[in-house]
Formats: structure tokens, C-alpha cells, sequence
């Protein structure tokens, strides 16, 4: 734990704008360098200009890559293009744009030339492809529309970030990815730059290619068809927003005003340094709003002052792109995303959205807490368990198969109250405002409610424990096998799994998780950052969890050591 952890970002932390974008356009990668190449992660490419990781040359060659797969695909409808707050998205989202319009591209840009959530991005995906018809969404066939939102979510500053939204409106798959990466890779070493066609920004902006569209109208409008608004307004629930200098700074204003909401946006600022940031965990100013460090500010604002009650009933934070969310009550603070999902599962299939289909699953990524498997349990409702990254849940929510997926690091969505597909990615001002219809409909928090489930199905403690891992060390992590764990018990229980596939899905996790009655853990590399994650839980005690973690250490350390 950095010692400067949950404060204030001194002059020292914060990056010099001008030099990080200034070395997006002077490096040149070289692409012989594995950690110079694009590699797409579970969300997308993501480097820093700084370490020739993200550079001009990258978002032009993926761009490109991204015209050839989707006419591949027959994609030939307009491609939707957002961007965030990071001083990378609009020099990247720029040179996107004129690799875009050189390819005879339809491109869609915000109406308002400004930030773009990735929900909105999916959302408009989808409404354009047919989600709010009666036929439903079209997933082949002429006019389809795509997207790309250039953002690194919660990473730090100097980071960029560029991920490819295929007509399903979710992430890629790694097949499409991976061809993705290949082709950019090819072209960064057939001569980069020089050989990709591209027409100036003016003129990708005045091309007859280019269409303006109100991202934020098409999302705040639809809003009402996917939660109960007009009761937050009628309860009168007090909400304070913080966009944490993030994409929906100007959406949750047009929410709090469209629908006659008591909602204050608590920090309006966008300041491509966040100099406002408290500092994470490690002493790196990241925009995570699962991480009570990074939510200090927030926290503190809704402790109870000398004169009365907190300023909000319930307070909540986004990310930079605002597919995450974290939830603050006054009687409880940063509720930990595990709970909050739980809750928000419990609360939606617990009659909430009787226009749901009864057969429809509950998805959860397989490093999510083990309440929810027992709330799924409670409820007689099938859970569906998928590695980790939200790609996997696109399928069920596209059919209604499955009605809600969320993952532990507070990325959820779920279907409109008629059953039909809302959003195929995370939508962290979904989730957010969700919590406000919770207390507005029960007259208790969300906290609060966590803590009914916990009575009934056990109190469990969970933690994930992050490590710097090299490329090397992070592909010998995936590749774990069941035959590394030789024990039998795990922390004094014996052991029920041992797993390198989803439950759900088959599909390999990159991993390994084991399980026992009252416990599990997983180890993973992580596919955006140069660390490694452990995760466990323990739902016997505090003291239980450690022992797991360390024979959870064990296994890393061995794979590790013979790596």
C-alpha cells in the first residue's frame, strides 16, 4: 500500500499533457518489441504514447484493421465513434476518424463534439441494429452498425485506451480481436504510417461520410424503458454524482434535468491530469471507482457532518469511459461491487422486473463472490458462471437468455423492463442509478439490503491481491493446469473443483480457480495491466481467507519459480 493512498494528487503525480500527447505523434513502435505491438486485452489496446505503446501509428494501423474485418463481415452500416476524457482519446479519435473517412466509412460523432460513455456507444449500436423494434436486434444482414470508443476506462492518465464494438454492441471476441491485432501488426511492419490511406482532420470532418449524432439524447431519452425513474422521483431520493472527471459528466446533469430528478453532479470538472484524484492503492492516480482510495473524496463527502445527516441518500462514481460503478451510502460508505451485485440481482429478480423472462439466467464472471451463486440459489433462478471480461455475456443479453450480467470489478447490465436488450456492455450509470430505484422502491439502501443477504446465506470476506508480473510471468499464470494444485484441501476443506474452464460456458478462464464447500480462490494475469491477480473468499472468517490466500500464493509461486 502506497502511503500517500487516498489522498489528494500532488504537482509531483500528475503527467505533463503536452509531453504525453506531443509522443503520441514523435514515437515511432517498434514492432519488434512485444510491449511496442497491439495486443488487445479484455477490453481493447491500452498503453501509454510514453512507452511507444500507444502512438499514432498504432490507432491508424488498428483503424485500418478495423475497415478490413468489418468489410469482411459484411459490416457496411455506420460505424458509431466515441471517445473519453484521457488526453490521448482526441488525438487518437482524430486519427481514427481520418483513416475512417478515407475508407469511405459512415461514421457517426457526437453531435455535441464532446465525451462519449461506452454504454452510449453500445446502446446506439443496438437501437440503430433494431433493439427497440419488435423484431428485435439484428445481428446479420445489410445496414448494420458497429462502434469504436477510444478510452483506457479506469487506467491512469498517461494511459490510452481503443476497443472495437462489433454489430452485437458489445467487446470483440477474441477471434475478431485477434484477427484485428494480427492485421495492425502487419501493417505497423509493412511500413506503418506510409502505407495506410487517410485524408486531412478537416476534411474527415467535413466528408459526406461524417454524421453528427446526439449520443447523449438517444441514451438519456431510452432511460425510462429500462428503469423506474419517475419512482426516484417520486421518493425524492437525494443523489450527488460524481463522474470522477469522466465521459458521463455531462449525461448525468441532461438525467437529473430530463427526468426531474434531486440529483447533483458533485464534481463537474475534466481535467485531462485529474489533479483532483486521491491516489489508488499504489500511489497511481486511477479512475477506478471500485477502489475506496480512488473514492476517498466521495466517501468523505457523505460522512455524516457536525450538523446532521450526509449531503445524499445514496452517492456514485464512474470511470473515464463510465462502464463501472461505485455505489456510496451513508450507513455503510464504498459498498464492495461483490455486494452490490448481489444486491441489484436479488432486487431485479426478486419481482422488480416481472416483464423478465422466468427462464432467464443470472451471469456472473467466475472471480465474482459465491453470494451470488447462493442468492441465485434462493431465488430457483439459473446462474450461468463465464471467465472473466463482459464479452461472454453479449450472447445471452442479445436473446434474454440472460437478463443480468455483472462482473466483480463493477461492470454490470441488464435487459429494459420488457425484456429486450438494453446495452451489451458494462453501463456503470445503469447500475448507479439502479441503486437509487432500490431505496426508492423498498425504502432501504442497497447496503442496507446487503446486509439482509448476509443473514440469510452467510457472511463471506473476499479480497483480490494484485502483483507486478512481466509479459513472460503473465503467460505462464494462464497457463495453469488443475495438476499444479496436488493438495486435496484447501485451507482445512477439501477441495470441490479445480478449474481452467467456465462452468458457464466452456470457454478457458486464462487461469485457475479451486474451490472448496466454503471457499475458493482464482489466479489470473491481467489483460490490460503488467500485474497478476489473485482473488479468494472465505465465507468460514477473516483468518480462513489469509490461509487461502497463502496457499493461493503457494500455487503462483510455484508456477512461477518453474517458469
Amino acid at each position: 500500500m502506497h502511503p500517500r493512498a487516498g489522498q489528494v494528487a500532488q504537482p509531483d503525480d500528475l503527467i505533463d499533457v503536452d509531453q504525453v500527447v506531443g509522443a503520441y505523434y514523435d514515437r515511432t513502435p517498434d514492432v519488434a518489441d512485444p510491449a511496442q505491438q497491439v495486443v488487445f486485452g479484455t477490453s481493447g489496446h491500452r498503453g501509454s504514447s510514453l512507452d511507444a505503446a500507444f502512438n499514432e501509428a498504432h490507432i491508424a494501423a488498428i483503424t485500418q484493421a478495423i475497415v478490413e474485418y468489418r468489410a469482411s463481415q459484411g459490416t457496411d452500416g455506420p460505424l458509431y465513434l466515441g471517445r473519453d476524457t484521457h488526453a490521448l482519446s482526441l488525438p487518437a479519435w482524430q486519427t481514427a476518424l481520418e483513416v475512417l473517412a478515407a475508407a469511405g466509412v459512415t461514421v457517426m460523432i457526437d453531435a455535441r463534439d464532446s465525451y462519449t460513455p461506452t454504454p452510449a456507444v453500445s446502446q446506439s449500436i443496438l437501437v440503430h441494429n433494431g433493439a427497440a423494434s419488435d423484431e428485435g436486434v439484428r445481428t446479420s444482414g445489410p445496414g448494420l452498425a458497429d462502434g469504436i470508443v477510444v478510452t483506457p476506462s479506469h487506467n491512469p492518465p498517461r494511459d490510452g485506451g481503443f476497443k472495437y464494438n462489433p454489430p452485437h454492441g458489445g467487446p470483440a471476441g477474441s477471434e475478431a480481436t485477434g484477427w484485428i491485432a494480427d492485421r495492425a501488426n502487419q501493417l505497423l511492419r509493412d511500413g506503418g504510417l506510409s502505407g495506410i490511406r487517410r485524408v486531412s482532420l478537416d476534411n474527415a470532418l467535413d466528408a459526406a461520410t461524417t454524421h453528427k449524432h446526439d449520443f447523449l439524447s438517444t441514451y438519456v431519452d431510452d432511460l425510462a424503458n429500462v428503469l423506474d425513474l419517475e419512482a426516484i422521483r417520486g421518493a425524492g431520493v437525494r443523489i450527488g454524482a460524481d463522474p470522477l472527471g469522466g465521459a458521463a459528466v455531462e449525461y448525468w446533469g441532461a438525467i437529473g434535468e430530463r427526468y426531474g430528478l434531486d440529483l447533483t453532479v458533485v464534481n463537474p470538472q475534466v481535467d485531462p491530469r485529474w489533479a483532483f484524484m486521491t491516489l489508488d492503492w499504489d500511489g497511481k492516480i486511477r479512475m477506478d471507482c471500485s477502489s475506496p482510495h480512488a473514492m476517498a473524496s466521495l466517501v468523505s463527502q457523505m460522512r455524516p457532518d457536525g450538523g446532521g445527516g450526509a449531503p445524499y441518500d445514496v452517492a456514485t462514481g464512474n470511470d473515464a469511459d463510465s462502464d463501472r460503478h461505485g455505489i456510496v451510502t451513508p450507513d455503510a460508505g464504498l459498498m464492495n461491487p461483490n455486494h452490490y451485485l448481489a444486491v441489484a440481482i436479488h432486487y431485479l429478480f426478486g419481482g422488480a422486473r416481472p416483464g423478465w423472462p422466468d427462464t432467464a439466467a443470472i451471469g456472473k464472471t467466475l472471480v465474482s463472490s459465491a453470494l451470488i451463486d447462493r442468492v441465485a440459489s434462493g431465488l430457483g433462478r439459473r446462474m450461468t458462471e463465464v471467465p472473466v471480461g463482459f464479452k461472454w455475456f453479449v450472447p445471452g443479453l442479445l436473446t434474454g437468455e440472460v437478463a443480468f450480467g455483472g462482473e466483480e470489478s463493477a461492470g454490470a447490465s441488464f435487459l429494459r423492463t420488457d425484456g429486450r436488450v438494453w446495452s451489451t456492455d458494462k453501463d456503470g450509470i445503469l447500475l448507479a442509478l439502479l441503486a437509487s430505484e432500490i431505496l426508492a422502491t423498498t425504502g432501504r439502501s442497497p447496503s442496507q439490503h446487503h446486509a439482509d443477504l448476509v443473514a440469510e446465506h452467510g457472511e463471506s470476506w473476499y479480497a483480490r491481491v494484485d502483483a507486478p508480473a512481466t509479459r513472460e510471468q503473465k503467460a505462464t499464470l494462464a497457463g495453469l493446469s488443475p495438476e499444479q494444485v496436488t493438495s486435496t484441501s484447501l485451507a482445512g476443506q477439501d477441495i470441490t473443483a479445480k478449474l481452467t474452464e467456465a462452468p458457464g460456458n466452456g470457454a478457458k478462464i486464462g487461469g485457475l480457480k479451486v474451490t472448496t464447500s466454503d471457499a475458493w480462490f482464482a489466479a489470473r494475469p491481467s489483460g490490460t495491466e503488467d500485474v497478476y491477480k489473485i482473488y479468494a473468499e472465505s465465507f468460514v472468517s477473516a483468518e480462513h481467507l489469509s490461509q487461502v490466500q497463502d496457499a493461493a500464493k503457494q500455487v503462483v509461486g510455484d508456477a512461477l519459480d518453474g517458469s
